[in-house]
């Protein structure tokens, strides 16, 4: 008896979009998400020192000058480092979420080509931008999280109540997703060369106009600059914690029903801009 070569032939499965050229469910996009997540968190944690360095240094200079050095010398009044110290874990929250958002991108799609590894995973591209911007946001929130000790050190007469602790959390985390949000637009709307150009434009005006120095409300006298102050999204996280850790303390702070939606439009409006930036770069 002969047989025919379709009848030995196996039949091939019926290959879904859920389903590897094997006929193995692929895992979870859930599971996929978490496991590039915790690949990016053990890296990070492998050289934990010189990212401390990176994060910590200059906030800490910004401390000691302006906080300490200004004060004892008498140039600034003795709330000065109360109204300092929530501006500068603003700061440091958001700025570190931004930039470690921004730069490995930029290394990403141009000279690592790293990316491409991502890119292959069984999940969404938009997922994949989604674990850029958490994991930068983690970042971010660690980078803030560990000022509040340091500066509380360098600064004399600074105290937070603890109660205040789930609420301050909360607005770190939503302040640092922002912060990752608008970094993840710049590292995917930047041309890689353009970079530094685009840093050395924005991260100055942003640490410098985000009241991360001074009170918004204190600005009346300075309209023209409030104004400026208000367009910028470091000035609500600013105000967020202040608003948290100094509450009926007599300065003066924008309500959290103000700076909380500003803080969320921000990570909605450039997140949706980020995400589809990294699509288009992805697919090009």
């Amino acid at each position: 008896m002969t047989t025919t070569a379709a009848s030995t032939q196996r039949p091939v499965p019926d290959v879904g979009p859920g389903q590897p050229a094997t006929g193995l469910p692929m895992p979870g996009a859930a599971r996929v998400f978490l496991a590039l997540l915790q690949r990016d968190l053990f890296v990070t944690a492998r050289q934990i020192p010189t990212f401390i360095v990176q994060v910590v240094l200059q906030p800490l200079f910004t401390l000691f000058i302006l906080g300490k050095v200004l004060g004892e010398l008498g140039y600034v009044g003795p709330d000065f480092a109360r109204v300092l110290l929530p501006g500068v874990v603003a700061l440091a929250g958001f700025i570190g979420a931004l930039q470690n958002t921004t730069l490995p991108l930029a290394l990403d799609f141009s000279y690592t080509r790293e990316i491409e590894d991502r890119l292959l995973a069984p999940i969404r591209l938009e997922l994949v931008a989604v674990e850029k911007i958490v994991f930068g946001a983690i970042q971010g929130l660690f980078s803030a999280v560990l000022m509040i000790p340091i500066g509380m050190l360098v600064l004399d007469g600074v105290s937070w109540p603890l109660s205040a602790v789930p609420a301050l959390l909360g607005v770190l985390l939503l302040g640092a997703l922002a912060g990752a949000a608008l970094g993840m637009t710049l590292g995917t709307s930047v041309p890689p060369r353009g970079i530094e150009v685009v840093f050395a434009l924005t991260l100055t005006p942003l640490m410098f106009t985000g009241a991360t120095q001074f009170a918004w409300l204190q600005l009346d006298g300075m309209r023209w600059f409030q104004v400026i102050s208000g367009a910028n999204p470091l000035t609500y996280f600013s105000e967020a914690v202040r608003g948290v850790v100094l509450g009926g303390s007599g300065i003066p702070t924008l309500s959290l029903w103000i700076s909380l939606p500003v803080l969320a439009a921000t990570l909605v409006v450039f997140g949706f801009a980020g995400i589809r930036g990294f699509r288009k770069r992805a697919l090009d």
